[in-house]
């Protein structure tokens, strides 16, 4: 039902505010406007972000890689953080990023992809953690993504995930958003310890998204996520969901939330 988006489209021109198009190719095109509209309709979701960051900020050092940060809607909830640097290929959420946080002297973003080769001189912001939420699902080659990011973590860093589980979700607004995939449990842990990560934790998360995404795959054939949806689910379910899924989990979810470890 909710989820918010790192994507990029190979065809696309010179952006309106002088970036260039990334050098990495990609088959799948997703429209600029159609992610900025996605992220706009998620800024509603604040419980729902609050909740993803209940869930990630014990994971979390003191200084956070943001891979894809979008609009800045999780970035938010790490403001009190010493170091937070964001990146994303979509040059319209760059922007609108930097605006949102240009106050903020521990707050920066980059126009930067994590197949990207540029992606490893991140080092020199030594990053303690990752943070990688509804991402890795728009990225072709997810082993490659996830050695980057081991790549610049020290020893003992983290890696915080959330995608998309269930393959059989698969339907119109996976595919809108330049979805590549849905996890299992086992192909989630498989490319994490082959890009050289250990899983401490892997769980189901967000039970009624699960029920709420299948309606509007398989049954209504959604193209768009609804704002009337996100409003009813963030003011209603989160509040119940964040508190029951914190001690137990559920047997399906419509995300995984998964932390890793560089040994």
């Amino acid at each position: 039902m909710i989820r918010s988006p790192l994507v990029y489209n190979a065809k696309q021109p010179m952006a309106s505010n002088g970036y260039p198009p990334l050098p990495i190719t990609e088959e799948m095109t997703v429209e600029p406007d159609y992610t900025v509209r996605d992220q706009q309709r998620m800024e509603s979701a604040k419980r729902y972000f609050e909740w993803q960051s209940d869930l990630a900020e014990r994971h979390l050092g003191r200084r956070v890689l943001e891979v894809g940060c979008g609009l800045g809607n999780f970035t938010q909830h790490l403001i009190d953080r010493e170091f937070v640097v964001g990146i994303d290929v979509e040059p319209a959420c760059v922007h609108n990023h930097r605006q949102r946080f240009r106050g903020r002297a521990n707050v920066t973003s980059e126009y930067l992809d994590v197949l990207s080769p540029e992606f490893l001189e991140l080092r020199r912001y030594q990053p303690q953690s990752i943070a990688c939420l509804n991402v890795l699902e728009h990225v072709k080659d997810d082993a490659l993504a996830l050695q980057h990011m081991n790549a610049v973590l020290p020893a003992g860093g983290t890696a915080v995930l959330i995608v998309p589980a269930f393959k059989a979700l698969y339907g119109p607004i996976d595919e809108h958003l330049g979805h590549y995939r849905r996890y299992t449990k086992r192909s989630l842990t498989q490319v994490a310890q082959t890009a050289g990560f250990e899983v401490r934790i892997l769980r189901f998360l967000n039970s009624v998204g699960f029920f709420g995404w299948w309606c509007n795959a398989k049954i209504l054939k959604k193209t768009e996520q609804s704002s009337a949806q996100i409003k009813i689910f963030d003011s209603l379910l989160v509040p119940i969901l964040s508190r029951t899924e914190r001690w137990i989990e559920p047997p399906v979810g419509q995300s995984l939330f998964t932390v890793l470890v560089k040994p």
